[in-house]
């Protein structure tokens, strides 16, 4: 049917447009890899194709959201005036410029050149000459930026360095319901119940949300793309301003649909079609490399990053002059060099305005204070004194990939042995390489382990939907609070009372969800340790009833160097409605990096809640 309905629109449009001929056949057009980026399509479930766009003024045939062929012969029909005043089809044309030049170049037409002024004064506004994408790391405290973000900036024929700033940035995000809590924007994000689309606005907003707000580092990497690449590509974003997503935090988010947008670059470019479940900024940045489109970053370190390296350069004595300085607007000058003391008020000056930024202080009181601090400095005659960040040596899309899949040998005082495999969606844990990635954090999403035993049983170990931890230390600067989340299924061991055996062991099933809170100390690129008190609740097998527990989670890091990691972790909570007193777990686990992607991990596990069981592990994990 779907052929015979093909060959009758073929023929109507053949004796409707006697004025219009294609080179190439309507239905091989339709087939043609750039229509199908142009739109959006992609292979669906029910139908052959589906548009991953969400919104019916972007599609000029009612069917166009499923059917590549019948919104190509909309597309036609609009473009060449069928049924339309002159009026709308010129409307039209300037309001997908993408379509109209791609049919214009790929069939035989007369059709005339745009004639679109507010497409022209938009792109001389623009003044495009080349495209950047910006990749901010990850933000801990917010569910939509946990993996980190992506976006592009426009760089103008006319832009050197010093004017990055106010070059244009195209983003693409969520727009969620300003009433929504955490808790329901993490929810409805991982459900694809807010609407995407995409904006352009100044570069510098983007840079001080994330820079300064935020406190995010930021790398900039170059692409590697013409001038007619570049014009293509924002035609198609011309296109875009009708078009919303249904947005997704794990795969349709903001670094896939610029995937999207970017491949529509050239005919051959396929950015897309590799991420069929989930898309990690890290790992769409790292296609790009794939590619070939990316040059070496610029690194913009975050302003608590800078922050931070200034007070390395500072003594305790100087760091308390700097105090001093901004509780009471002075301090003890006659004791200081010249250098130091433009040292102190430059560290004055700069963590004042971090706080105002963080804080959200009123402006009124601070900004005679940033003032006199910035007249007394200016008074010294001096350079600064500060060194900046370096560029860490391992750019993001250098790290491991963030899927990983393991195979595990253990070994059980009390138990059979057993292989196990496991599943990890995403996409990094305390002992997996640091490199590209933000030390002392662990998100791990849909974390599956099953096991296989000797005596031929098989079962489900683990499922843990979220695990995620943030070990901000504090140090000489920052206050800073640490937290965890942690929900999903495991099994623990418990006592079988009808076993006749000696060590009666029965591991149980346990459904929890748990939460801590508390300080971290020390370099997580070096020796990190952690103290949380948490509370978690039980339910399943384990227990007989909803069990309470409240304790502490603690542990300590230790990167050896950039391939080896030794952890020492553990969990003790008091019981409060059950006749068991406690259950508690500790791990001892090394982690030897073999390459990018393959890692050697060995550990010792205990555990104890009706009994206790003591495990060895031998894993071998892939990343991909």
């Amino acid at each position: 049917m779907k052929i015979l309905s093909k060959a009758v629109l073929v023929l109507m449009a053949s004796l409707s447009l006697p004025l219009f001929a294609s080179s190439v056949p309507f239905s091989d057009l339709a087939d043609k890899p750039y229509w199908l980026k142009l739109i959006h399509y992609r292979s669906a479930t029910l139908t052959d194709f589906k548009s991953e766009v969400d919104d019916k003024r972007f599609f000029l045939a009612k069917s166009g959201k499923t059917d590549p062929y019948a919104e190509l012969m909309a597309t036609l029909d609009v473009f060449n005036g069928k049924n339309v005043t002159a009026e709308k089809t010129d409307k039209l044309r300037c309001e997908f410029p993408a379509r109209y030049t791609w049919l214009k170049n790929n069939t035989d037409n007369h059709w005339p050149e745009l004639n679109c002024p507010e497409l022209t004064m938009w792109q001389k506004t623009l003044n495009p000459a080349g495209i950047t994408l910006v990749f901010p790391t990850a933000f801990m405290n917010s569910p939509s930026s946990m993996f980190g973000h992506t976006l592009l900036r426009v760089d103008a024929k006319d832009q050197n360095r010093h004017r990055e700033l106010v070059a244009f940035a195209v983003n693409f995000a969520a727009q969620p319901d300003e009433t929504d809590n955490a808790a329901v924007y993490a929810f409805k994000g991982f459900v694809g119940m807010y609407p995407g689309s995409f904006t352009v606005m100044p570069y510098y907003r983007k840079v001080r949300e994330y820079n300064d707000i935020e406190s995010r580092d930021i790398w900039e990497y170059k692409l590697n793309l013409s001038e007619d690449e570049v014009h293509r590509i924002l035609l198609h974003l011309w296109e875009l301003q009708r078009a919303k997503f249904d947005y997704y935090f794990i795969d349709e988010n903001c670094s896939y649909q610029l995937l999207g947008l970017l491949q529509l670059a050239n005919e051959t470019l396929d950015l897309t079609s590799t991420f069929s479940f989930q898309a990690i900024p890290s790992d769409t940045v790292a296609v790009l490399r794939e590619h070939q489109l990316l040059q070496a970053p610029n690194y913009r370190p975050a302003f608590g990053t800078r922050l931070y390296h200034y007070s390395q350069q500072l003594s305790e004595q100087e760091l308390t002059s700097v105090h001093e300085l901004m509780d009471t607007g002075t301090f003890e000058q006659s004791t200081y060099s010249i250098d130091r003391q433009a040292a102190i008020l430059e560290m004055a000056y700069e963590w004042l305005n971090f706080d105002f930024n963080d804080q959200g202080l009123q402006r009124e009181n601070i900004a005679p204070r940033l003032n006199k601090l910035l007249y007394q400095r200016s008074k010294l005659k001096t350079p600064t004194p500060f060194t900046q960040p370096k560029k860490p040596d391992i750019s993001p899309e250098q790290g491991h990939s963030s899927s990983r899949a393991g195979v595990t040998f253990v070994d059980s005082k009390n138990g059979a042995r057993q292989i196990k495999l496991s599943y990890r969606l995403a996409y990094h844990d305390l002992l997996d390489s640091s490199d590209g990635y933000i030390p002392g954090a662990k998100i791990s999403f849909f974390d599956l382990e099953g096991s296989f035993s000797e005596h031929h049983k098989s079962r489900i170990e683990h499922l843990y939907l979220v695990d995620a931890m943030s070990l901000a230390p504090d140090n000489a600067v920052f206050d800073s609070w640490s937290w965890s989340m942690k929900l999903g299924y495991d099994h623990q061991p418990s006592v079988d009372e009808d076993s006749a055996s000696e060590y009666p062991v029965k591991e149980k099933n346990r459904y929890f969800t748990q939460g801590g809170f508390g300080k971290s100390f020390g370099d997580p690129n070096n020796l990190h340790s952690f103290v949380l008190g948490s509370v978690a609740l039980n339910y399943g097998d384990i227990t007989d009833k909803l069990d309470v527990g409240a304790g502490i989670e603690f542990g300590t890091i230790w990167q050896v160097n950039n391939n080896n990691k030794l952890g020492l972790t553990g969990n003790v909570m008091q019981l409060i409605n059950t006749g068991n007193q406690y259950y508690s777990q500790v791990d001892l686990s090394w982690n030897l990096s073999l390459n990018t992607n393959l890692a050697l991990r060995s550990s010792i596990n205990y555990r104890k809640w009706h009994s206790e069981d003591t495990q060895v592990k031998l894993t071998l994990y892939y990343y991909f």
